[in-house]
């Protein structure tokens, strides 16, 4: 058995498509019209219909969710909070690690999380004067994983 990724079931096709193509820039793979793949996860319109079930109102459960990882995270959230009908969850926040992460939920209610990368989260630890060890023991990454950052 081999894991496939990830398939959300979209309310608007054209309008997921477009968020996700457009918005977070992710390369459409396949467009099959009903079902659209991207690299890691694919959007199905007409699910129910798709698998014969009469499957009740979408409801939030809130535990799922899209994980990306960025370089530059005040750009993101910028152009993902200009983006009309997108709801924050939360706007940056940052871990103990040093991480920070957005989440907001897109167009039909899916939880999608934006975080800094953790290369990105140790170049600013260095950058901003702590030694290899203390930015290892900050963002709990290996010593050599830090060197190689250098």
């Amino acid at each position: 058995m081999q894991y496939q990724g990830t398939l959300i079931a979209v309310s608007d096709m054209e309008k997921a498509k477009q968020f996700y193509e457009t918005v977070m820039e992710q390369k459409v793979l396949m467009d099959m019209g009903a079902h659209v793949a991207f690299s890691g996860f694919s959007l199905q319109s007409d699910y129910a219909e798709l698998v014969g079930a009469d499957l009740p109102g979408k409801t939030q459960p809130n535990n799922f969710q899209l994980y990306f990882e960025v370089e530059d995270l005040d750009y993101w959230q910028d152009k993902i909070g200009s983006t009309e009908g997108i709801e924050f969850i939360h706007k940056a926040k940052e871990y103990p690690w040093g991480q920070r992460v957005i989440r907001f939920y897109d167009y039909d209610k899916f939880i999608v999380e934006v975080a800094e990368s953790m290369a990105s989260v140790a170049k600013r630890f260095l950058a901003q004067g702590l030694s290899v060890e203390e930015t290892a023991e900050r963002t709990m990454y290996p010593v050599e994983f830090v060197k190689s950052l250098m």
